[in-house]
């Protein structure tokens, strides 16, 4: 078998300088992973409602996104040109731009330091510079604590490497304040504790993939009980701290509601997941992508409630 044969589908051949300007334009892009900033996006312009009690300032709002949209794609770009030896060998990452070399190993390096380079001098200077230093912070967290020392040494990779998908909370807040309040904090430990069974079932959808490459996702290296047992654990504490914004004084009536339905469904369908779990049910029947594309839903209900609960005071 040649060399041409044995590359990939979807590779480049090496050395190939034919690069259709559309396609390198929409490989560059792919590199931010824009579906997963559109979540982080989510979770910043409601906290921003809620630190204005009302309608924020709409350039601010702009530059806030922006910033966020160029540190976190950044941060994503980064993360590929790191793993770009493991996403060559998994299914669902085998067509990224640098596996594929529609964009060079080179490329995908001076592209994620220029967005982040960037992205803070645009924080600082167009934001404020706290909003800059806690998108700086978020960037390298995800780079350097998950991407470089945890995703391959250990099964709590997703727990603590969530940290850096918090940080959009604190920068919504300190983009309007300037500061960093408890609710902030509250509506970051929701994320905090919401990161872990969100990914997870998406982790034993795919843990094949994870346990060919040798990264120790909780899926690949615990039974399903045990995966559905943490995940159930964590959603109770989630929904609980999700409802601290209430007592506290931060909403009114409008998020406490939201986020009770939200929070049971969320349980229910957790539940749901672990008694199929201890029943055995594997494969399809498992159906532990319900809870994953719950998750999705579940925050973005919560924090559009965020956004309206000043309008209801």
């Amino acid at each position: 078998m040649t060399a041409v044969e044995s590359r990939p589908a979807g590779v480049l051949e090496p050395g190939t300088r034919h690069r259709p300007v559309g396609a390198l334009v929409k490989a560059f892009i792919a590199l931010t992973k824009p579906r997963i900033i559109e979540l982080l996006l989510i979770t910043t312009i409601p906290v921003m409602f809620l630190a204005a009690q009302g309608v924020p300032d709409l350039p601010l709002v702009v530059f806030t996104c922006v910033g966020g949209y160029l540190s976190a794609g950044g941060a994503n770009a980064l993360n590929m040109y790191l793993d770009r030896d493991i996403d060559a060998l998994m299914s669902r990452t085998s067509q990224r731009p640098l596996v594929t070399g529609m964009v060079t190993p080179r490329e995908g390096l001076v592209f994620g330091l220029s967005l982040a380079v960037g992205s803070t001098l645009w924080f600082g200077l167009l934001v404020n510079w706290l909003s800059a230093a806690l998108s700086l912070g978020a960037l390298l967290f995800y780079v350097v604590v998950y991407t470089m020392l945890l995703k391959r040494r250990t099964a709590q990779n997703i727990v603590w490497g969530g940290v850096a998908g918090c940080m959009p909370v604190l920068i919504g807040w300190s983009s309007v304040t300037n500061e960093v309040s408890w609710a902030a904090v509250i509506l970051f430990m929701v994320i905090f504790f919401w990161t872990p069974p969100h990914y997870w079932p998406l982790s034993m959808k795919v843990k094949e993939d994870y346990a060919r490459v040798g990264v120790p996702m909780l899926p690949v290296v615990a039974a399903n009980t045990v995966v559905a047992r943490q995940i159930v654990a964590y959603s109770w504490v989630m929904v609980a701290v999700s409802l601290a914004l209430w007592p506290l004084g931060y909403v009114g009536w409008f998020y406490p509601l939201v986020a009770v339905l939200a929070g049971a469904w969320w349980l229910k369908e957790a539940h749901g997941l672990q008694r199929r779990a201890k029943e055995g049910v594997t494969g399809a029947k498992l159906k532990e992508m319900r809870l994953f594309h719950w998750s999705i839903t579940y925050v973005s209900l919560l924090f559009v409630a965020v956004a309206i609960d000043p309008f209801l005071r």
